[in-house]
């Protein structure tokens, strides 16, 4: 927990927003006439303060891995690609979350997040501002708030004429700065909860048409649209969305009395029609992805990236949880699997991170509580606690908890709208219980302050932790670029940065390309035409040190008489696993080159199992490799070049033949010129636990007819 006086000056600039709740909280909050007006106006804040956090907090762009992924899956998408092609070599794009698909066009990389975000992002790049997408997301959340909060609660809720329950959750809405960060940084969230609370308003709408005895045509393919984009943003959040309509639908029984049956078909039926657009492109998605309709796009990327093999699926198990991508938190939290104990461990870490998110501190969570104990009271109100709590229940198959400074506990940051409108509820039930209006006003003041007081002495501390991660800034920054010549090539080191940087798709004589130290980065460079060559510097400095300096441009040449190799680990993600995974790893014996190499892992030691790298064959043809390995353990090894689809003759190395210490060159594997397609399958025999096999390098020979 991390608490303190405030410091910086969004925290000071709290102090003077409790100040101003507590005078004019009681006011804003009445009711009026004027609601288009107080919606105006709490809009444009919203979105004035998720603008701001962008660039006092998130430093002028995306900062965390998942942002940048969206933010190069929207990119793509502007320009009409929801797959792209991948340029030989394969290995200077495809990345962390990047996922392959091979057709008979070539292969071709997605990311793997599902496509709703990313598809209003697009808008953004289409403007030219994606960045405005978030705070335009925050003025449209404020309002589907109000819109909730209206339907929801009925009009005889105590001192209902004098305070407005739906301008008290917007206007908690306004100040919650979890919020200002899903509508400020490209995360999903943000997006997830617009489509969330619509759907629930737009719900809400149907039924009371309904009720009266109208079809409910506009509110039908509302809710509908809504729930669909959700859909295809946040697959786990729409099953508890649909569930969450279908108790609505259950629990109101006077839609059976009064409505036909001919309207309550026809409800349901505009519905699933405004539901398509959004299944649609999620499915048009997982087929450019993956190359097949129902086929997940991120179950086959940790497939082919990651270990065990069904390590990432919704469920539980034994074999639960990626080595790769969570592994510190695999390690520390499953070590027996993702089973009852493991699920409720990890419900309860988000439930403990989601208690400051809804108010900026964990007190606000009371009113939360309260009001949904009085939500039971009613037939309408009572659907947002039960909302809440599936949300909850959907992500407890998933092992992952997701949490991290700033943004919570971002798999309930999509109910938070609904919590708003709770914590509304609670705030005036409170009041109403005062003698007089005059103090009721007091109590209204009081409780509308805790929220930005929250971020002033708690919350706060939160987000400069997310602000001052990993040098403080975005890891890619356009600006620096202006001053290079025509054509230039920029090899960068991150994959946050590449995520930025990458743009084939403009016109902007720029070329972007992962830094890999090896044969691969004078292949791209070769592939280019021998263009000035620069590599993009981001130091990372250890948590808690300032950077040693900033970001900046170094020339990067290539000396053509060095001898060519390539490091085993820039061959991840694997082309194919099976029964077995690889992961880039520290190497853990002196012999291994540049200090890293690619650690295969057998699933079941007592079989066999194998991994099969992709390599760049243009550059290969007419060439020989020697595999560069090491025995980490007893169990032999088989090596096979695949050529074109068809294996050449294997290499077996067996730990007797191996020398101490344990890497061990191969003789060379000699490659056709006319090769177009060229892979390495590492097979490895039964072998006691803990002994993988590393691929270190290759290097290259010419052919004496090359």
């Amino acid at each position: 927990m991390r608490f303190g006086l405030p410091r910086d000056p969004a925290q000071i600039a709290a102090l003077l927003a409790a100040l101003i709740a507590l005078a004019f909280a009681p006011r804003i909050v009445r009711p009026a006439t004027k609601s288009r007006l107080f919606l105006a106006l709490a809009s444009l804040t919203a979105a004035a303060l998720s603008a701001a956090y962008v660039a006092l907090y998130l430093r002028g762009g995306p900062r965390i891995i998942d942002a940048t992924s969206y933010f190069l899956e929207a990119r793509a998408l502007a320009h009409g690609h929801l797959a792209f092609p991948l340029d030989e070599p394969v290995a200077s794009t495809l990345g962390r979350f990047l996922v392959r698909a091979d057709g008979p066009d070539g292969p071709t990389a997605a990311v793997l997040f599902p496509p709703g975000y990313p598809a209003l992002l697009a808008l953004g790049f289409l403007a030219h501002a994606p960045l405005a997408v978030g705070p335009l997301l925050a003025a449209a959340l404020t309002i589907a708030t109000y819109a909730l909060a209206e339907r929801a609660l009925p009009e005889g809720t105590p001192l209902a004429d004098r305070l407005s329950i739906p301008r008290l959750a917007t206007l908690f809405s306004v100040l919650c700065a979890a919020l200002r960060y899903h509508t400020a940084d490209t995360m999903s969230h943000g997006l997830a909860a617009l489509c969330f609370t619509s759907a629930l308003a737009f719900a809400l709408s149907a039924v009371r048409a309904l009720e009266a005895g109208r079809r409910a045509v506009l509110p039908s393919l509302g809710a509908g649209f809504f729930a669909g984009w959700l859909a295809a943003t946040r697959p786990p959040s729409a099953l508890a969305l649909l569930l969450a309509l279908a108790f609505l639908v259950v629990t109101t029984r006077s839609i059976t009395t009064r409505a036909s049956r001919g309207a309550r078909l026809t409800a349901l039926a505009l519905l699933g029609l405004g539901a398509l657009p959004g299944l649609v492109l999620l499915l048009a998605h997982q087929h450019a992805a993956t190359g097949e309709l129902f086929t997940s796009s991120q179950r086959l990327y940790y497939a082919l990236s990651d270990g065990p093999p069904g390590c990432f699926r919704y469920g539980f198990g034994a074999s639960i949880g990626c080595l790769g991508e969570h592994g510190d938190f695999v390690r520390h939290n499953l070590p027996n699997g993702y089973g009852a104990y493991a699920a409720a461990a990890t419900t309860l870490r988000r439930l403990k991170q989601h208690l400051v998110d809804a108010g900026n501190a964990e007190p606000f969570t009371l009113l939360v509580l309260f009001g949904a104990i009085l939500a039971a009271r009613f037939p309408r109100a009572r659907l947002l606690p039960v909302a809440v709590a599936l949300q909850i229940a959907a992500y407890v198959p998933f092992y992952f908890d997701g949490n991290y400074p700033g943004g919570g506990a971002r798999f309930y940051a999509d109910v938070l709208p609904l919590e708003h409108v709770l914590a509304a509820l609670a705030v005036v039930h409170i009041a109403a219980r005062a003698k007089d209006l005059g103090r009721a006003s007091r109590r209204i003041a009081a409780l509308v302050a805790l929220v930005p007081l929250g971020f002033a002495f708690r919350a706060g501390f939160d987000h400069a932790l997310l602000r001052d991660r990993e040098a403080g800034r975005p890891m890619f920054e356009p600006a620096r670029l202006a001053h290079l010549p025509p054509r230039a090539l920029v090899f960068v080191d991150t994959d946050h940065g590449f995520n930025l940087a990458y743009d084939p798709w403009t016109s902007n004589e720029r070329s972007i390309a992962r830094y890999r130290g090896d044969a691969l980065d004078r292949f791209t460079w070769e592939a280019h035409g021998r263009p000035p060559a620069y590599r993009y510097l981001f130091p990372i400095p250890p948590d808690g040190e300032p950077p040693p300096s900033p970001p900046h441009l170094v020339p990067y040449s290539f000396d053509l008489q060095a001898p060519l190799a390539i490091e085993g680990e820039n061959l991840w993600p694997a082309l194919a696993q099976e029964d077995a995974w690889a992961l880039p790893a520290w190497a853990t014996d002196a012999c291994a080159s540049d200090r890293r190499w690619l650690v295969v892992t057998s699933a079941d030691p007592t079989k066999t199992g194998s991994i099969t790298v992709a390599l760049p064959a243009p550059f290969l043809a007419g060439r020989s490799i020697a595999p560069r390995l090491a025995l980490l353990g007893p169990g032999s090894v088989t090596v096979t070049l695949v050529v074109d689809g068809r294996p050449l003759p294997s290499h077996d190395l067996a730990p007797a033949a191996a020398p101490h210490p344990p890497c061990v060159t191969l003789p060379a594997f000699p490659i056709p010129s006319a090769a177009r397609s060229v892979a390495l399958t590492l097979r490895l025999g039964p072998r006691p636990a803990g002994s993988p096999v590393a691929l270190d390098r290759l290097d290259f020979l010419e052919n004496e007819s090359h």
